[in-house]
């Protein structure tokens, strides 16, 4: 087993949609506490790390029996028998120990909170056993990364009263609505490329009792709801709206523009799923650039 291989067996590439949404976690919580940035972003960004890796290994596990019912994904590591269950289980460990060490090394909140997105990522492929809602699940899954960065800096700050809002008597909800919006809307952005990513298995999951959107609603429901879903997204974004400044708005204004169009464009496109997945991923990463372009200057944030 050699790093190409891991990369490929984790789909290294798919982190390009879960990092920006860690990095606004982080930048935010900055802002919100008026601190520095320290040693802290390399363990989070470690932690990251952990957990994707973790969410696609415990996916392809679980899932190494459909995978080889589908044409699409036989040729998967597990499926098509080119990694054996011993590596992938030996992968899950490493990467486990990388999210626990990490959130150890952060502080005390972060350690004991671990155990939710790990319980998350068990949980999401036995969903599309049961219920189209898996889509939601998986972008539940992507919606914990801004709010694990945060926690990550606030229970440094606040420890439990980051979470609790309890503090000296008093309730004051540190992570709405900023974080919650933010996570909110990342859930919803995910959901709306996943339910459109799995028109590429439509027959494949009738035939095997997979519960997809498009499998069970059909393409003209598929394109309405993932439409749907871009406006929820727009809309968790723009409450959100991080130091209450024009360029996050416009920012994902302008990205839920272009979604829109790709996923309306779907039967003329030459290559839909390439173009979707570039335009999601550049998402990300256009409200990143936008929240690192914003008024820095902490004590502006909207949930204070």
């Amino acid at each position: 087993m050699d790093l190409k291989q891991v990369a490929s067996f984790v789909k290294i590439e798919h982190t390009l949609f879960s990092l920006p949404f860690v990095l606004i976690g982080y930048f935010i919580a900055l802002a919100q506490f008026n601190i520095p940035p320290g040693l802290d972003l390399v363990w989070i960004l470690i932690a990251a790390i952990g957990a994707r890796g973790l969410a696609m290994a415990l996916n392809r596990i679980i899932d190494k029996d459909i995978d080889a019912e589908n044409p699409r994904t036989a040729e998967r590591h597990l499926a098509s028998g080119s990694m054996t269950m011993n590596t992938a289980w030996t992968l899950c460990a490493t990467f486990l120990v990388m999210l626990v060490f990490s959130a150890w090394q952060l502080n005390h909140v972060a350690l004991m909170m671990c155990w939710l997105p790990v319980l998350v990522f068990v949980i999401y492929p036995y969903m599309k056993r049961y219920t189209w809602l898996c889509h939601i699940w998986l972008g539940l899954c992507l919606g914990l990364a801004p709010a694990g960065a945060w926690v990550a800096v606030a229970g440094d700050v606040h420890g439990w009263a980051a979470i609790t809002g309890m503090h000296d008597g008093f309730t004051d909800l540190l992570w709405y609505p900023t974080i919650f919006f933010i996570s909110l809307g990342v859930m919803f952005w995910i959901a709306a490329f996943d339910i459109n990513y799995a028109r590429m298995d439509i027959e494949s999951d009738k035939e095997n009792g997979i519960h997809s959107f498009p499998s069970q609603f059909g393409e003209t429901a598929t394109t309405r709801t993932s439409i749907q879903m871009t406006l929820l997204w727009f809309a968790c974004f723009a409450i959100s709206n991080p130091m209450d400044e024009a360029w996050f708005l416009l920012a994902a204004g302008s990205m839920a523009i272009l979604n829109i169009i790709v996923i309306l464009r779907h039967q003329k496109l030459a290559d839909f799923q390439t173009t979707l997945f570039r335009i999601s991923m550049l998402t990300g990463w256009v409200l990143l650039a936008a929240v690192l372009a914003m008024d820095p200057t902490p004590g502006i944030m909207l949930n204070d």
